[in-house]
């Protein structure tokens, strides 16, 4: 298991030492699953009723649900079943306004744009997608920014739960996954995203975003590098 370990060097890291081991030990370790929502995956009804330019637009879309249906969620799915059988507890972070108007999100999810995003707490849209559904007892925070750490109290969370480590996956690699994880190094956490976890709106901006993140903030490998690293 040393492919990982020299993987996704950026110009910082080229050349510097292997990574260490991770020492996950049960109870200290914890999954977060990030921002896997209903709204991503929706696709039009009806393309036909589409403009070109809109058509176009969603058809530069295509590999991004490839990777997420045919990837992503499996890879995900196949973590949250290892963690409830025993590695550690799983937590979901997802983006939802907590007022009718929206007034309660950040900055960065107001400007126009793709990322102007509205999404009421208890709508459809908003929810886990049923495929990593959360189970009753399992921690999910809201939050009204990226980083799943700023503005709810997730730090708090983990730390009361004795967490060490953070497994990190989801969407968006080069957004709310980066910002998450940079806030976790910050606070002196352990982290590791599983690339195979992750995805981004094309693959060049999660390799991008995963070599940017790689040593620096966190340590980055494989679902099948990770699992030998879990508790038994």
């Amino acid at each position: 298991m040393t492919g990982w370990k020299t993987a996704w060097r950026s110009f910082y890291y080229a050349g510097a030492p292997e990574a260490p081991d991770p020492v996950l030990v049960r109870g200290k370790v914890a999954l977060l699953v990030i921002d896997m929502q209903n709204t991503y995956l929706a696709r039009p009804e009806d393309p036909a009723s589409l403009t070109p330019v809109e058509r176009a637009r969603e058809a530069a879309w295509d590999g991004f649900h490839d990777r997420m249906h045919g990837t992503v969620i499996p890879t995900i799915a196949r973590l949250i079943a290892r963690f409830r059988a025993g590695a550690g507890p799983v937590v979901f972070a997802r983006i939802a306004c907590l007022t009718p108007d929206g007034a309660d999100r950040s900055l960065s999810q107001k400007k126009p744009g793709w990322n102007n995003i509205f999404l009421p707490h208890g709508s459809d849209a908003s929810q886990v997608v049923p495929a990593l559904a959360p189970r009753p007892g399992e921690v999910v925070v809201t939050k009204t920014t990226d980083s799943a750490l700023t503005g709810t109290n997730l730090r708090l969370i983990l730390s009361n739960m004795g967490i060490t480590h953070v497994v990190c996956c989801g969407i968006f690699t080069d957004q709310c996954v980066s910002s998450t994880v940079r806030s976790l190094a910050d606070e002196s956490f352990d982290v590791i995203v599983v690339e195979d976890g992750c995805a981004a709106g094309t693959m060049d901006l999660h390799m991008r975003e995963i070599e940017i993140i790689n040593r620096i903030y966190c340590e980055v490998m494989r679902a099948d590098d990770l699992v030998g690293y879990l508790p038994a």
